[in-house]
This record gives structure tokens, sequence and C-alpha cells, in this order.
């Protein structure tokens, strides 16, 4: 049975927090590889690109996701740097809205949507279509219809009914779809259950152990109106062992050999996903893209090499490894108490002006994020804390365990970093709280990229 959301850890006798969470020597001072590159503190207060978040509090109001814009961009640019001669897509799922998405093609990189409403913000931003990449493995008439009518550069098809239905528009429009076939490489990901992707007992793709990748490829071959791109393979999220993505090359690529083979046609590209892990606390070590390239280029040119092919086109489609850490949440702090635990041990809940509406990772995914007062210096050892949200639930856990100054009082700014990647994305109106802006600084300018809900936007829906 499963542990209580809230009192998981509370029958543990004198409970200090996980064992990779120490006490800081400085609780004011920032962990780096935590925070944008632009953010910095002085005298406490946290700046993004120069402006303090104090100001940014009394202009845009809390809670707030903020973003810094050049951190998005850099990491766009070197992704777009390390895998150079491959394709990059970057994963509009992660985060998306018409900013992000002129962003993402400004920098040089290709958009995957997998929705009809992805598809629609790409579009309304100008994106090129033939840089568009469609997933989903659900894909409607209409959506498949609208993908076609635009022009689409490629539609991963997931099931052997949606390869007719593709078919059938793509013939009735009289254009040739272009398509990649999701594959299922019975690769069991590290990572967390529901974020992994290419395990056989799933919803995704293909699988190659069973045949039925191989079948998809056949099938798509017979079609006059579809274009076979190649195979595409995606493990997971938040992955940082290159393990699994080698196991799932090897097993790719001897689908891809065998395609060449048995149908005499060899598919020009191969798409390995994206999946790249993010540091969310201390104990999560990503490695940079540069390194990452290294590694799956290599991987890629020595599987081919063993099964004497050529090495078809590489695309990757990082979206967390981009937005994540190029953000974090602002709230203010509502309240403050302690709560005693077994063994004379205590912890503070700090609710602060958000939560699970804003931030769904802890909940869902028991996920975990750190934190740091924001707004002032605190010459207070720090204690620890659990950051918890407004909502009617125990479960309402924004961070849930990291040491924070033992003054820290209502109308206190705590900053969460690496809240970039579906934190918006998952945002909901639970209680009927309406969802944060969205707001974007950039060389000492801050500027509303997504606004703020009202109450009057929560009637929009409701027609009575």
């Amino acid at each position: 049975m499963r542990s209580h959301e809230a009192g998981a850890l509370h029958g543990q006798a004198g409970y200090r927090g996980p064992a990779w969470l120490q006490p800081p020597t400085d609780p004011n001072a920032l962990v780096p590889t935590l925070w944008p590159s632009t953010v910095t503190k002085t005298d406490g207060v946290l700046h993004v690109a120069g402006v303090p978040v104090t100001q940014l509090a009394e202009e845009f109001g809390t809670a707030t996701y903020v973003v810094d814009e050049e951190d998005f961009r850099q990491r766009a640019r070197a992704f777009r740097d390390a895998f150079a001669g491959a394709d990059v897509y970057y994963a509009a799922k992660a985060f998306l809205c018409l900013a992000t998405a002129r962003w993402v093609v400004e920098e040089g990189l290709n958009l995957d949507v997998c929705s009809g409403g992805e598809l629609a913000v790409a579009l309304r931003a100008g994106v090129e279509p033939g840089r568009i990449g469609l997933h989903g493995n659900n894909k409607s008439v209409s959506e498949i219809f609208r993908a076609l009518e635009a022009g689409v550069g490629r539609i991963i098809v997931d099931s052997f009914e949606e390869i007719e239905r593709v078919a059938a528009l793509a013939d009735a429009r009289g254009v040739a779809a272009r398509v990649m076939v999701r594959v299922t490489a019975g690769v069991e990901a590290h990572t967390h259950e529901y974020i992994a992707t290419a395990h056989e007992d799933q919803k995704f793709g293909f699988s190659i152990t069973g045949g039925e990748a191989f079948a998809a490829v056949r099938q798509i071959l017979t079609k006059p109106h579809l274009e076979l791109l190649g195979l595409h393979s995606h493990i997971g999220s938040q992955i940082f062992d290159t393990a699994g993505f080698e196991v799932a090359v090897h097993r790719v690529l001897a689908l891809h050999g065998q395609v060449a083979t048995e149908l005499d046609y060899t598919p020009p590209e191969f798409d390995l996903g994206g999946g790249y892990g993010i540091a969310y606390t201390t104990q999560d070590d990503p490695s940079p893209p540069e390194v990452l390239a290294e590694q799956m280029t290599s991987i890629v040119a020595r599987e081919c090499a063993v099964l004497g092919i050529d090495v078809p086109r590489l695309s990757v489609e990082p979206g967390r490894a981009i937005a994540g850490p190029s953000t974090f949440t602002l709230y203010e702090v509502g309240t403050v108490k302690a709560v005693a635990l077994d063994g004379g041990a205590s912890r503070r809940y700090i609710a602060v002006d958000g939560g699970m509406s804003d931030n769904i990772r802890a909940a869902l995914y028991d996920a975990d994020f750190s934190c740091t007062l924001a707004s002032r210096l605190s010459d207070v050892p720090p204690v620890l804390s659990r950051v918890v949200g407004k909502h009617c639930e125990s479960g309402d856990i924004v961070v849930k365990d990291e040491f924070l100054p033992g003054d820290i009082a209502a109308g206190d700014l705590i900053a969460v970093p690496a809240t970039g990647a579906y934190c918006r994305s998952l945002a909901n109106t639970y209680n009927h709280i309406p969802r944060p802006a969205v707001v974007a600084v950039r060389d000492g300018v801050a500027r509303v990229i997504m606004r703020r809900e009202t109450e009057e936007d929560l009637f929009l829906l409701d027609v009575g």
C-alpha cells in the first residue's frame, strides 16, 4: 500500500531529511548548477539578468514562473552546436508558448509537437511547417488532416490503425506524408515508471521483439502516399545513464538493418528521442550537451559499423534539458508552522501562494526540488523545512525537504529552481486557483510572455 503523501517519512525516528541533503554552510548561497546562468544573489536578494526578484514580485505578483531567456537560448544553441550534422527537435511538451516556439527556431532548432493544440501554437508562432514533427499515440483525424494541410516535416506513427489513417488522408489530399515509426526497444530506463517509455508493457509505439515494428515498416512501404524516413526511439525522461540508450540503439539499428536487407529499403534517418536529465537538487549530475552528443553519435557509429550499414541522419529531441534549468518559480510565503516528529525531531511547514496547481511534479512523480530564500539575507541557522502549497491535499508539496533559514516568515519570497519543464505544461486550476504568469527576463528587461489567469478567465468555459 502506498504511504500517505505527507506522512511517509514521519514515522522514522529523528528524521533529518534524505541522506543526500546536508545542511548548507551558508543558507544564503546558491548552488550554481541548479540555477539559470544569469541568476545571482546580492545582499540575499535573487537577481535574474540584473533584475531583482523583489521587483518582479511587485510588478507581476506571485506565484510566477520566471524564465531566463538568454539561458534558454544558450541551452538551445548548445544542443544545436553539439549535435552539428544532426537535427535537433525541441520537445514542445516540456514548455510551449508563442515566445519559446520562436526562440528555438531562431536558435536553429526544429519543433516536436504532440497534439493539435501544440501544432496550433507552432503555426501561429510562424514556425516553418517543414521544421515541425507531429507526435502522439492517438492522433485524431482532424489533427492529422491539419498537419498534412500545413505540410509538417514528419509524422511519427504509433499504431497500425494510424498508418492506415495517415495514408488515407494523404491519398485524399494528393500529398506524400513523411513518416517515422515509433518503436519500443524493450529498455527499462532508470527513471520514474510514469516517464519510462521504451519497456514493452506501455502505450507507445511498436514492439521490436514482438515483430510489430517490422510489420509496421512493411505496411508503410506498401502505401504510395507514405514516405518512410526512419525509426524513432524514446526510452523515457530524466535519464542520466547512457546504458539504456546504448541498448536501444543496438536493437533499433538491428531492425534498421533488417529492413534494408529483407525489404530492400534503407531508411535515411534515425531518431534517438530525448529524455536527458537535469539537476533538480544536488543529487543530480547531468551531462552537458557536448558529452551527450559525443556519446550518442559514438554509439550509433559503432553499431552501424558492426552491422555494416551506413550511418543514418540522426535526430534528437531535448525538451526538459533546455526549458527546465532556464526557469524558476517565485512564491510568497503565507504561513509557517512547526510539526513535531518522532524521536524529538521536528519539521517546519512553509506554505506558499501556489502549489500543485503550478507544479504537480512532486505529487505526480514524487519529484525532488530545491529552493532558496530569495528576498533578503538571513543570519539565522538553517532548519529542515518542507515547502507546501495552498491546495486542499496533503500531497500538495512543492519541496519535500530543504534546509532554509530559521527565521523565514510570512511575506518572504522563496524561489524554486528547475521548474521550466512540465510545470506550466501540467499546470491546472485545482481549487479554482488561476494559473501563474510566465515572465521572461533578458538584459535587464522583464516582460510577460504568458499572462496570469484571472478569476474572470475561470468563467470563460463555464456556461452556467
